[in-house]
């Protein structure tokens, strides 16, 4: 018996909440869903995913280090194909959008992906992976 059945949403504490949801809404074009005044947190979708970004109460936060802390490593999304992660990768460009690496190789392929950091400074990687 499988017990569950994919991913609901992702919670991601981030410091800087509005640019935060601008990456996904902006750039990414995922749609706001709702949004928690009180927490304060921002609901965004690209209607296969839900992502929940809550922000960090307390200042300076801890930025996260992906070689010496538990936690999130990095969040991968899939994109559609390899023109669409080269376009993507040119508007990342063009927001001044921090790259860790541009499209490459995955392995060797035939996947390609790439990695950046959306403005609160979470690892975010795209991957295209041929039919």
């Amino acid at each position: 018996m499988e017990f569950t059945q994919g991913v609901h949403h992702i919670g991601l504490t981030v410091t800087r909440l509005e640019a935060s949801a601008d990456f996904f809404k902006n750039i990414l074009n995922w749609k706001e869903v709702r949004r928690d005044e009180a927490y304060p947190a921002i609901f965004v979708t690209d209607n296969t995913t839900m992502i929940t970004l809550w922000q960090v109460k307390t200042t300076p936060a801890n930025e996260f280090n992906k070689n010496e802390n538990v936690g999130l490593h990095h969040l991968a999304l899939n994109v559609k194909d390899e023109e669409t992660l080269n376009r993507l990768h040119e508007i990342l460009v063009e927001e001044n959008i921090k790259i860790e690496f541009s499209p490459e190789n995955l392995r060797g392929g035939p996947a390609k992906h790439m990695m950046c950091y959306e403005p609160s400074g979470i690892r975010v990687e795209f991957i295209s992976v041929p039919n």
